[in-house]
């Protein structure tokens, strides 16, 4: 796996039912390495604290194997690298093979994988549709955000390169999956709510299916 883009944010402001709103999810591609710290990536925009960045979502990477999908649904839109928020285009990202909790050497940095990304509303504003959604839910390619368990830099060329594998088989995919799903599994319940790098705040929300 490759970084085929590092990209930053700026803050855009749109407008959300009758009210003023501000996000970060207008990424372009930059030419210089980014730094990833604990919380977030340097020099990135994050309007919205509570939901992202932070330890379990300090930094978003996404497959540019996906892109002629979406290219194809969408091609009247300005493409570039960054179109889903990422600060990071990985060639060759699988979620389906991609567990959580395994630790990648990605340039400098070392992080750890988890929890895939969830659509809000904010990404169909960056596609000028909230039908995108239910696109990205069924698409079942989320990418997934990482934890940063050694800060570093990272630019465009280095390498994802698995240092370590969970123990747990919950792929990123099934976590995903899991979300969405009204009738939850117990097999795949219990995988999730016994793997100890899913947030324990997930745990938290999924022990009523218990």
């Amino acid at each position: 796996m490759q970084v085929i883009s590092t990209n930053l944010g700026t803050s855009t402001t749109f407008l959300w039912n009758g009210k003023e709103e501000q996000t970060g999810i207008f990424k372009k591609p930059v030419s210089q390495a980014l730094f990833l710290n604990t919380n977030d990536v340097s020099n990135d925009i994050v309007i919205d604290r509570v939901h992202h960045a932070g330890i379990n979502k300090a930094c978003y990477l996404f497959a540019s194997d996906n892109y002629p999908y979406w290219k194809e649904l969408y091609p009247e839109l300005d493409w570039d690298w960054g179109m889903f928020g990422e600060n990071l285009t990985i060639e060759g990202l699988d979620e389906s093979t991609m567990r959580v909790g395994n630790i990648y050497k990605l340039g400098t940095a070392l992080v750890q994988v988890s929890q895939p990304r969830e659509p809000c509303y904010k990404l169909g504003i960056r596609f000028g549709t909230q039908d995108v959604l239910r696109q990205f839910i069924d698409h079942n390619k989320p990418g997934t955000y990482v934890r940063i368990l050694e800060e570093g830099e990272v630019k465009t060329g280095d390498r994802l390169e698995l240092v370590e594998q969970s123990e747990n088989t919950l792929t990123t995919q099934q976590f995903y999956e899991l979300m969405f799903m009204r009738e939850k599994p117990k097999e795949l319940l219990a995988l999730f709510m016994s793997n100890p790098s899913v947030p324990k705040y997930k745990k938290e929300r999924f022990k009523k299916f218990l």
